[in-house]
This record gives structure tokens, sequence and C-alpha cells, in this order.
């Protein structure tokens, strides 16, 4: 199969929907004779933050000269995104091989695997045949039961609890904290920030106590004199994260070289600012109350009182009203469009629910409303899938968008 034709055949897989639970992994692994004993695995848990983390991380390891492999989901342009060999994504024919190979593999199972699941086994095997030493891991989503978890770790880290995923992971936060803190193992070390609820903090103190992991809370962000190449105050807390770990699993690092990578570190569509002539526009990956809540703040760090035009979108599954309630006040007006995958709401019904003023319109073409919007503060949020998308529109990534549903 070429690399057109592999990745059609495993985004076919994406109906079979999502199934929690580790059998289907653990049968992959076992089948392609995948064995991360070799690797350090760095596996990163929370509602979010899980990928700024885990972009610190790699960062950092990679600066002072470890083969690094990184894995996180979902992707923002395009697939290979998810897989990364010292923060390249993987080459299209080295992905496609790896697709025909679990394609032939798993022809005739029953059940078959999930898109989820077939894409981890990918990843790992298409790591380890590269020869990486550290493994970062990013959650799917929850823990306990994410594909991810069917990996023995040397560290498990979890950013942050709040609400989402509710229909898999559970209403409240106690019991969401419980499933991200699935990821703790016997004995392994485990780092969470100390800004965690305290409902949150109570199930993961169990649980490591259970689990017999050495809890480290970070208790403070990072000190201002560490420069982030992430914006926003709360990157301080996931940097600090970061760091917490690597003095765990690495305290031969020199801290210069982890100030570095933290300097150097890269991560497309965490307040991400693209600035011209007459026009900045500013994507952003919320996609939840609680990271919605983070933007706005962060917003009001870098431009104070100064409003944007909101381009504004949703997937059906999360809280577009929880919002919206917290980015509007922050925008002059608001335009709101589609979000391009099946999950995606149409613009028009968005602000039919939501509410339109009086400067408010409807562009249901992301591409459309960016080509009117040529003056001025752009702020593009409300979902991954719509800060993929914009990604494309401005010529970030590398390839043309692909939708996915997972």
């Amino acid at each position: 199969m070429n690399p057109r034709e592999a990745l059609a055949w495993l985004y076919g897989t994406q109906p079979i929907g999502i199934k929690l639970g580790l059998e289907g992994t653990f049968r992959l692994l076992d089948a392609l004779r995948i064995d991360t004993s070799s690797l350090t695995v760095w596996h990163v848990a929370g509602t979010n933050g899980k990928g700024s983390v885990c972009a610190f991380l790699e960062s950092a390891l990679r600066v002072a000269g470890r083969p690094t492999g990184l894995f996180t989901s979902p992707h923002l342009v395009h697939f290979a995104e998810r897989i990364r060999i010292g923060f390249a994504p993987v080459d299209p024919d080295r992905l496609a091989h790896g697709i025909s190979r679990l394609k032939d593999l798993v022809e005739d199972w029953d059940p078959h695997p999930t898109f989820f699941e077939l894409t981890t086994a990918l990843a790992l095997r298409i790591l380890l045949d590269e020869g990486i030493l550290d493994l970062v891991l990013e959650t799917g989503m929850g823990g306990r039961l994410d594909a991810t978890n069917a990996v023995s770790s040397d560290i498990s880290i979890i950013t942050s609890i709040g609400l989402d995923h509710q229909k898999w992971l559970g209403d409240t936060l106690g019991a969401i904290a419980a499933e991200k803190a699935g990821i703790f193992k016997p004995g392994i070390p485990a780092v969470v920030p100390a800004n965690l609820p305290a409902e949150a903090m109570e199930v993961i103190r169990k649980q490591a106590g259970i689990q017999g992991s050495p809890l480290t809370v970070v208790e403070e962000p990072l000190a201002p004199d560490w420069e982030l190449g992430l914006r926003g105050a709360h990157q301080r807390w996931n940097a600090a994260l970061a760091v917490a770990a690597l003095r765990i699993l690495r305290p031969d690092l020199d801290e210069a070289v982890v100030r570095q990578g933290l300097r150097q570190t890269r991560w497309p569509a965490r307040f991400q600012r693209f600035p011209g002539a007459n026009r900045t526009v500013v994507v952003d990956g919320a996609h939840n109350p609680a990271a919605a809540g983070v933007l706005a703040r962060t917003w009001q760090e870098e431009f104070g009182d100064r409003r944007p035009v909101l381009i504004f979108g949703a997937v059906g599954d999360k809280d577009a009203g929880g919002m919206f309630a917290i980015l509007r006040p922050l925008a002059s007006r608001v335009i709101f469009t589609s979000v391009p995958t099946q999950r995606g709401r149409a613009g028009a019904e968005l602000g039919a629910e939501l509410g339109m003023g009086p400067d408010d319109e409807v562009i249901e073409e992301l591409a459309e409303a960016l080509a009117r919007e040529q003056r001025g503060l752009i702020l593009i949020a409300g979902s991954l899938y719509l800060a993929g998308k914009a990604l494309e529109c401005l010529g970030e990534g590398g390839a043309a968008f692909e939708a996915s549903l997972q």
C-alpha cells in the first residue's frame, strides 16, 4: 500500500468506535513482538496539559542527546504528527509499511482492534525499530483502560483533573482522577501538581499508596527565571512537572541542558501566534471549559484588554456552552464556524444554540472566515480539530488537513 491507501485503511477502522480495555492492545503487542523493557518510558495522563508536558520532556531529553520517541493524539493536521522520532513526524513510507503489516496481521481477528489500539501498536513498533531510548507516551483518554497503559512505564505523570469525557470516565472529579491514576504502576514513581482539586488529590494519594508508588507533589510552578518556549502562566506548572520527572529519572542531566530544552520547546496550537502586517492570529486547541479558562487567562496576560474576533467551533460531545461562556467576554464579536470532522457541529447550529449578538455571524468555512478577517486580533478556539484546520489554512503542518474521529 502507498501512504494514501494505508491511511485510508487505518481511518476506516474508526467506525469500530472506542473500546476501553487492554486485552486488544496486549494481543497486538504480543503479535508484533513489542518489548519496551529496553526503553525509559515517561507516561503522561491528565485532562489538559498532557501534550505540553510531553513536549517539554521530549525537548529536554533530545537536547541532552537522547534518541527520543514521542506518541501523542490526536493529530492536528496530519496523522504522522502522532509518531515523532527526535520530534520529526514519521516518514510517510515508513508509516505505510507499518500500517500494511498491521492490516495483514489483524485481517481475520475477532474482535477487530480499534483505531487507537492499532495506532498505539503501530507507534511502538516503529519507534522501537528506530532505536529510540526514551519514549514519551501520552494517554489517549483516561488512563486505567487506555491502550497506552499496556506499556510498562518508568514514571507516571498526571497534569490536571477536570470534567471531560464524562461518558467514559465518570461524572465527578474523583471518578476521573481514579481513571487517570490508573496509570500508576507498582513501585514506579509518580508526579502530580499541588493545584489539583482536593477531591482528585485524595483519590490520587490513595491510589499511589495502593500501588506503592513514591508520589512527588510539585508545590509551585517553575520560577520566572526559567525561559519557556510555550506561552502562558499555566505552562510553568507543566514545565515544573517535566523538570520534577527529569530530576527523578535523570538526576545526572545538567540544569543548563534542561533549561535549553524547555526554552526550545515547540508544541503547535498552544496559544500559537501568527503575526502579520495588519493582523495577528492566535490558534489554541482549548476544547473543554477548563482549557478555555486557561486560554482566557493567557489572553489577558498577553494582550490585556485588547479584544479579538473570536472564531469558534466545537464538536458534538464537548461542552460548547461552557467554553463559550468563558471565551465570549474576551471578544469584540464572534464568527461561528464548522469543525471539519464527522463529530463537528455546524456553525449555524452553534450560533442558534449559544446566542448571537448583533455583530456576530456564521461563516461555515474557516478558510473563508480567515480570508475575510484581515485586520486586528483573531482568536481561533473550541476544538483541536478546528485548530488543526486553522494551521493548514495558515500554512503550517506541511500537509493537507486530515479529518479524524479520534
